[in-house]
């Protein structure tokens, strides 16, 4: 019968394949967490595009309510209920 021969690992060979299973094993790990925080940070930008959109249309509709109280018939609206009178030689154009 043959005697096997024992293979001698030196230091460095055993340290690369610590390494190498280290790698192997916290590869996966680092890309599910990486995807994970892509995923959480896609979400809270959805959440505030949806945030943007509703004060956008706040601000419309409050445009809106701002032309509807600036508009002339709204103005001698009130003139009237202050019973002031509406003189149109008194008004000034600022170029």
């Amino acid at each position: 019968m043959k005697k096997k021969k024992k293979i001698k690992i030196s230091r460095f060979e055993k340290f690369l394949y610590v390494i190498t299973i280290f790698l192997a094993i916290l590869s996966p790990l680092i890309i599910v967490f990486e995807k994970s925080t892509l995923s959480k940070v896609n979400y809270e930008v959805e959440k505030i595009k949806q945030q943007i959109k509703t004060q956008e249309k706040e601000n419309e509709s409050l445009e809106m309510k701002i032309n509807e109280l600036a508009s002339l018939e709204n103005i001698q609206k009130v003139i009237e209920e202050e019973g002031l009178e509406y003189n149109n030689d008194n008004i000034k154009n600022i170029d």
